[in-house]
């Protein structure tokens, strides 16, 4: 996730109202950064966060896809008579759900970069990811 940007003022004629209202926002954020600078008779505050509310949304997808994908990866082993493990390995789940792949191109370049092939199942985990993020937002 990407970081955003917020300025703030704290004015010398409106400290307490300034304050305030970075406090309450800097409540409400996962700080990443803080800078400041005075000029002109006021600090001038720049901050750069995340908001902790799309930081839980994101983990709240990406678990649902893990638990989708767990749940495909133990359907098609079982299916395939092999161990799960074959199918896909574990520590793949996270990342792709993490990257939450939505075409067999987006998919082959996180497999890339994991170092697994994912040509064998790639649509049936496209669509796995796909269905999860509609269920989702429907």
């Amino acid at each position: 996730m990407s970081s955003e940007i917020r300025t703030f003022k704290i004015r010398d004629v409106a400290i307490q109202e300034d304050e305030l209202a970075l406090a309450e926002f800097l409540r409400t954020v996962e700080v990443n950064r803080i800078e400041t600078a005075f000029s002109s008779g006021a600090w001038h505050i720049l901050v750069m966060y995340e908001e902790l509310r799309k930081r839980e949304e994101t983990a709240q997808i990406q678990s649902a896809i893990v638990a989708a994908l767990n749940q495909w990866r133990i359907q098609a082993a079982a299916s395939l008579d092999l161990d799960r493990e074959a199918i896909m390995p574990a520590s793949a789940l996270e990342e792709i759900a993490r990257y939450a792949p939505t075409t067999e191109i987006e998919l082959a370049v996180v497999g890339g970069a994991l170092g697994i092939d994912v040509t064998t199942h790639g649509a049936a985990i496209v669509h796995v990811v796909r269905q999860t993020l509609e269920e989702l937002t429907s």
